[in-house]
């Protein structure tokens, strides 16, 4: 399996569109968009200059699979978030997040050089949380109720992971790595 993650351009918004609104994708995202591409061009003019958030395209041998994203980083605290999700359900696999999440985990220690990498997760997605935990991210709590969604509130399982802490578990795990496209 060939790993790419390739900045996104605006030939990708209708992809990225048509994935964002697949309820498989959806399920697990705080909302339930309904997207068109009218909005979709306002979201990439507010992203593509930003200093603060990066997106890129997963492809998979070629394949545009997904979206992930670091956002909010903050130099300052030396800290950011970050999330992705695979759009085409076939490649989905624990390989394929386990790749992502650790080459992820090097991007922003040693390129951009921060010391905490945040991520929030619903708390219903129990099987993200366990494959974060088994990644080196930890729990840091827990907002109660804090999503609403179709009438019904989540929970949000707020976890970070430290430069630190990647630092020891880094060099016990072998993964092929994936460049990111600056």
């Amino acid at each position: 399996m060939n790993i790419k993650l390739r900045r996104l351009v605006e030939s990708d918004l209708e992809r990225v569109m048509e994935w964002r609104m697949k309820p498989e994708v959806t399920k697990w995202m705080y909302t339930d968009p309904k997207l068109t591409m009218e909005k979709q061009i306002s979201w990439y003019n507010s992203i593509k200059t930003s200093q603060d958030d990066m997106y890129w395209i997963i492809e998979v041998d070629n394949t545009p699979v997904g979206l992930m994203n670091i956002k909010h980083i903050d130099y300052k605290d030396s800290k950011c978030s970050w999330g992705y999700y695979v759009g085409e359900q076939k490649y989905k696999s624990l390989k394929l997040a386990l790749t992502l999440e650790w080459n992820l985990y090097d991007y922003v220690f040693d390129v951009l050089k921060l010391n905490y990498l945040n991520n929030e997760v619903l708390g219903i997605n129990k099987g993200v949380i366990a494959l974060h935990k088994q990644c080196g991210s930890r729990v840091v709590g827990v907002d109660e109720s804090a999503v609403e969604k179709n009438g019904e509130k989540y929970d949000v399982v707020n976890m970070t992971i430290s430069k630190t802490e990647w630092m020891t578990r880094r060099d016990k795990i072998t993964y092929e790595k994936v460049v990111f496209e600056d």
